[in-house]
């Protein structure tokens, strides 16, 4: 791959994972499982909590790639097959977990991406601040899914 393409491909991962990072750290460290159940929602505590707890996990996948990439970003020139391997893992771990977490919090309705619709469903109504959230992350991450879906081909076609 062009050293060019793939050192701005790096740089773009990188703005996608600080935006993210902030968002997602902002709400966790302003957030309380007690204020959620006052929200519009279904109040089904339990499930809060796994949502929360999903949330979590997106927040240390995010910042442990970030540190990864901003290591990345600090060598001249970038390393080509650690780059790849690097946005390829993001791509697997922190995009894909993004629209189909460990826990089944939420789920994918792909074909709602078609229609314009937002494509994360929820088994139970979230809190209205949550929804609000995923809501807003959803376009970046559908957006950074396709332009990483490369390196998840490349890596595949290398190691067969």
């Amino acid at each position: 791959m062009d050293d060019d393409l793939l050192n701005a491909h790096v740089k773009e991962v990188s703005i996608f994972l600080e935006q993210s990072l902030h968002e997602i750290s902002g709400y966790l460290n302003n957030c309380k499982l007690e204020d959620l159940m006052h929200e519009e929602g279904s109040g089904e505590f339990e499930y809060y909590k796994e949502l929360l707890k999903a949330l979590r996990r997106l927040e240390v996948f995010c910042d442990e790639a970030n540190d990864t990439v901003n290591g990345l970003l600090r060598e001249e020139p970038i390393r080509e097959t650690a780059a790849e391997r690097t946005l390829c893992g993001i791509h697997h771990q922190f995009i894909l977990g993004f629209f189909s977490p460990k826990n089944d919090v939420w789920y994918e309705d792909s074909r709602a991406s078609y229609s314009g619709k937002t494509s994360i469903k929820f088994h139970h109504q979230p809190p209205y601040s949550f929804l609000r959230l995923m809501e807003q992350l959803e376009k970046a991450f559908q957006y950074m899914r396709e332009e990483l879906s490369y390196y998840e081909t490349a890596d595949q076609k290398r190691m067969s």
